[in-house]
């Protein structure tokens, strides 16, 4: 039996996971659609819209805690834009119900590996590889497989699969839950207890798979153009897998295995597009072009694809190339540079890029967080300000969930309580920026402005672990340690780790008590409280994993 290092052995869980997840997916039927499109099962899911909620946090839970989970501001507002989009089409077509809407996640999770593959989970998550953003052509290409697992995701078809199994596949797909965490010390265990299952339902389901895929394209082609994509993005990217699965795909396309390409799909892409709009693929936008870049470097390729990608602009075919495909090597270029440290080479290739988006406010805007983020790792905070733009642009986010209890968290969700922050008018800032600036200010122990933005923030987005931890940073340069260390716990809430949250809100509890007249009597009840709402969460995830066993 070979040797895994434990890093090799939680990647193992996540890809395995993944795997069997999209495998159930294939297995089964979409509901009654609200705009006479044709249902392919009877009878509404027995399963209820919270109980597969709760699934997908289990199962999120664990990816969160997998070395390969890539929190990257850069990527996630890139796609996540994307998928915002996509959304807003769904809920104008009425196929994005307002209960779904509110009680569903609608969380974007990236991974760090480099198989083309992105799937759906129950509950309203959605993963997605960074192999599959460096291999697209366009935004409208990635928008296509976004649109097909937004359909997934809106037709609830993983709750379909627990009613058509008779409530054994919360079983199974709890099972996959375990190997993945079995993996961890033993990979062999870890695929004996995923893979027979999920063998024996695809051969059950065959038949309800190819329909639910051919629905799912079909849906997810009618969200393209009312999303702001052009739906030749849905064909071209179906040429792309129709001609690996021409190569029998060498491993590099899982895509093609969980969401296998069959004639009649192709065909019925075919004839929705006019005659003679086939050959024609979305012209990619400077911006994705540099995004792609990004994914790929952010890839783990190693040293020495680094240093290749380093040397393209230097190469004499270089100039002959179209300003997109220019822009996204230089842009590969930077970031190797900046990860291999050469930090002479990454200024000077930078420079270039400077110039080649300064006719382009998106793709500008990107290079000039490129050159912030070079500058802070090269060690210079002071420079890396100055690279930032003067003043912060609008964003458009996706409008924060209010519940009847006024909390901007969903109803399972433990979001953070809003009366220490003063909730007034305000343009949200982007995320990439907010966060790169809070560390460089960090660094020159300047944070202070920062905190007022960073609660804004995290009072519209309770879910965001990352600016909870920043600001739990900044709280404690400031020497709020009992802030600092709700904040934390709030960040534990947001990846579903209660226990660890539980931990942080005690020893909060515990500073505050031990301060006496210091204490913030204020920030000491919203303490209490918050620690009172997690230890339920906590007796409910417990219970929910028992009876999963």
């Amino acid at each position: 039996m070979p040797f895994f290092t434990r890093k090799q052995h939680r990647t193992l869980a996540a890809r395995a996971l993944a795997a069997s997840i999209a495998i159930a997916l294939q297995c089964t039927a979409p509901p009654v659609l609200s705009q006479g499109l044709p249902t392919l099962g009877d009878g509404a899911s027995s399963i209820t819209t919270g109980e597969e909620r709760r699934l997908g946090d289990q199962i999120a839970k664990e990816l969160y805690r997998d070395p390969d989970y890539l929190d990257d501001p850069v990527l996630q507002e890139y796609v996540e834009g994307i998928w915002l989009h996509l959304q807003d089409a769904a809920r104008k077509r009425g196929e994005l119900s307002p209960e779904l809407e509110e009680r569903f996640a609608w969380t974007l999770l990236l991974g760090k590996d480099r198989q083309v593959n992105a799937f759906a989970l129950p509950g309203g998550y959605m993963g997605v590889y960074l192999g599959l953003i460096g291999v697209v052509g366009s935004g409208d290409e990635l928008a296509s497989v976004l649109a097909h697992e937004t359909s997934h995701i809106t037709q609830r078809h993983i709750a379909r699969l627990m009613a058509q199994q008779g409530r054994q596949t919360p079983l199974m797909l709890a099972s996959m839950i375990l190997g993945a965490l079995a993996a961890t010390r033993s990979p062999d265990a870890a695929m004996a207890l995923m893979t027979g299952g999920s063998a024996l339902a695809v051969q059950n389901q065959l038949n309800f798979s190819r329909a639910m895929e051919s629905e799912a394209d079909r849906m997810g082609y009618s969200l393209m153009a009312p999303a702001g994509f052009s739906p030749q993005g849905f064909v071209s990217m179906f040429g792309k897998l129709e001609q690996a699965s021409r190569l029998n795909d060498n491993g590099s396309w899982p895509y093609l295995r969980s969401h296998p390409l069959t004639t009649q799909r192709i065909a019925d892409m075919d004839s929705r597009i006019p005659p003679g709009r086939r050959a024609a693929g979305p012209a990619p936008t400077l911006e994705h072009m540099m995004m792609a870049a990004r994914a790929r470097v952010l890839s783990n390729y190693g040293v020495e694809v680094l240093r290749q990608w380093e040397t393209l602009p230097r190469s004499g075919s270089f100039a002959a190339l179209p300003l997109a495909d220019q822009v996204g090597q230089l842009y590969a270029a930077t970031l190797s540079a900046i990860q291999l440290q050469d930090w002479k080479i990454a200024r000077e290739t930078l420079q270039h890029l400077l110039s080649a988006t300064a006719g382009n406010a998106e793709a500008r805007l990107q290079a000039q967080w490129l050159h912030a983020e070079l500058e802070f790792k090269a060690g210079n905070a002071q420079a890396a300000l100055a690279a930032l733009p003067q003043a912060q642009a609008p964003a458009a986010q996706k409008p924060p969930k209010a519940t009847a209890g006024g909390n901007l968290a969903g109803p399972r969700e433990a979001g953070p309580s809003l009366s220490t922050v003063n909730v007034v008018e305000h343009v949200a800032p982007r995320r990439p920026e907010m966060l790169l600036r809070s560390e460089i200010l960090l660094r020159l122990n300047q944070a202070d402005s920062m905190a007022g933005t960073l609660q804004t923030w995290v009072t519209d987005h309770p879910q965001d672990a990352t600016s909870w931890q920043t600001l739990a940073r900044v709280w404690r340069a400031q020497g709020q340690e009992v802030r600092a260390l709700r904040a934390e716990a709030e960040a534990q809430v947001a990846h579903y780790d209660y226990a660890a949250a539980v931990d942080r809100f005690k020893a909060a509890q515990d500073l505050t008590r031990r301060s006496g007249a210091k204490a913030d009597y204020f920030e000491a009840s919203i303490i209490d409280t918050r620690l009172r709402a997690v230890q339920e969460l906590l007796r409910e995830q417990t219970r929910d994993k028992s009876i999963n066993k």
